[in-house]
């Protein structure tokens, strides 16, 4: 009898593509290598250099746990502990979603109204209301000269994951982060240029027809708003204009079902203009962006 061929890492990438595949991955190859770079404490371009080296057992032993949970619905970032976002990795936990690439539009936005001036003052203080992990206030720091960021949430999970990121990534001394709801844990007196936020806006319709990985793993505090999915987005707004420079800018990220919805509140409070509510690059309304009336 022929010996059996040894795993090496070409095989097993192979063979657990096929398996992901067959247990409803949208993106089987990319998933098993990034499971297999986090078993071998490696990047995952370094596998594609040894594809025909021989996986140790441990290895082995560790990718098949991480597959096996996979298969069974647990989203690789939360086995990874890890998600890219705007070029840049985060720490990602059960106590937070994960970064979807959407919310990069919001960054994008940012940074441009801060390129060309708009915001009200050249060393902005920007919200980041409803941070989870981090990502909107890592980038504004890292990306918006001389600005301040207060960041803050209702789960203190979400916040300490959020202080961990901002410590990776060297800017703590310039993020405030604050347990609370909506604006509320900010001192009064704090005024924003810009306050950010993608807040949860999924209806509990929409919530029980999201995928099994989201459902059973990330965390529903983050996602459900309520009945129509604008019920904090609701509460936000009028906060937001109460905090804000005249002149500052309010931008939520949104979902398509409810951007007209979301455009109709902005529109009702009145303290706004140059509402506008912005497509991302696949077409869909996904920002709501407007500016507090001087």
């Amino acid at each position: 009898m022929a010996p059996a061929e040894p795993w090496t890492i070409g095989k097993l990438l192979t063979w657990t593509g096929d398996y992901l595949r067959q247990h409803g991955s949208e993106s089987p190859q990319l998933e098993a290598q990034l499971l297999l770079a986090h078993a071998r404490h490696c990047r995952r371009i370094d596998l594609f250099t040894a594809y025909g080296e021989v996986a140790s057992e441990s290895v082995r032993s560790t990718f098949r746990e991480l597959v096996r949970q996979r298969a069974q619905g647990t989203p690789v970032a939360y086995l990874t502990g890890q998600r890219e976002f705007y070029s840049l990795e985060f720490r990602v936990t059960p106590d937070v979603l994960i970064p979807r690439p959407e919310s990069e539009f919001l960054v994008l936005t940012l940074i441009d109204l801060a390129r060309t001036g708009v915001l009200p003052t050249p060393a902005p203080t920007i919200a980041d209301v409803g941070t989870g992990s981090g990502i909107l206030a890592v980038c504004a720091a890292r990306h918006v000269p001389d600005c301040r960021v207060w960041a803050t949430d209702v789960s203190a999970g979400a916040v300490a994951v959020a202080r961990y990121n901002c410590a990776r990534h060297g800017v703590l001394d310039r993020v405030e982060l604050v347990e609370g709801d909506l604006l509320t844990a900010v001192p009064p007196e704090v005024r924003f240029d810009a306050v950010l936020s993608n807040p949860p806006y999924v209806s509990e319709p929409e919530y029980a027809a999201l995928s099994r990985d989201v459902r059973d793993h990330e965390p529903r505090l983050a996602l459900v708003a309520g009945p129509t999915g604008t019920e904090v987005i609701a509460r936000l707004v009028p906060a937001a204009a109460e905090r804000l420079q005249p002149g500052g800018w309010l931008l939520c990220e949104v979902s398509p079902m409810i951007a007209s919805a979301v455009h109709a509140i902005v529109a009702d409070d009145g303290r706004f203009t140059e509402l506008r509510t912005i497509p991302d690059l696949a077409g869909h309304a996904r920002l709501v962006q407007a500016m507090r009336r001087p």
